[in-house]
């Protein structure tokens, strides 16, 4: 027995078309099949209407240009 998690896509006549791997042979397979009850579009349709993100923004200025931002060198011998 394999689990293949695929979007499949169902007609107006009750017809099912899913794509799935390969490596499935071709013939007559006996298949369990889960439907979420909200299609994939209203999901979709739902996260657009969410506003975007506003995050702060801190002017700090130019860096100097002799930074160094490795651990070492912010850290020292602390924890050594």
């Amino acid at each position: 027995m394999k689990s293949i998690e695929t979007i499949a896509t169902v007609t107006k006549d009750g017809k099912i078309t899913a794509q799935l791997p390969l490596d499935i042979p071709e013939g007559e397979h006996q298949v369990v099949i889960v439907i979420d009850e909200k299609p994939l579009a209203e999901e979709v349709e739902k996260k657009e209407k969410r506003p975007p993100l506003n995050f702060p923004v801190h002017d700090y200025g130019l860096w100097p240009e002799n930074i160094s931002l490795r651990r070492e060198d912010m850290y020292g011998d602390w924890g050594r």
